[in-house]
């Protein structure tokens, strides 16, 4: 199963002159994880697809806020 939110850490070098960010986390669009448009998708009511902003609950993306990132393991 994939996830929305993809973190990974930056190379920094010795000389940067700013503290660096260990972690660096990022969100990705629902589509890109849908090839092509299956027939028969759900879809919403359309005064609510006007409020979501897509007709298809597959397809939205609501911009949560990023999840501070946690080491495995720890």
């Amino acid at each position: 199963m994939y996830t929305q939110q993809k973190c990974y850490r930056p190379f920094y070098g010795p000389m940067d002159p700013c503290p660096p960010l260990e972690v660096k986390c990022y969100s990705t669009p629902p589509h890109l994880y849908m090839p092509f448009q299956p027939p028969g998708l759900q879809q919403f009511d359309p005064r609510v697809a006007l409020r979501k902003g897509t007709l298809w609950p597959a397809l939205f993306d609501p911009y949560p806020k990023p999840k501070p990132y946690r080491e495995e393991g720890k």
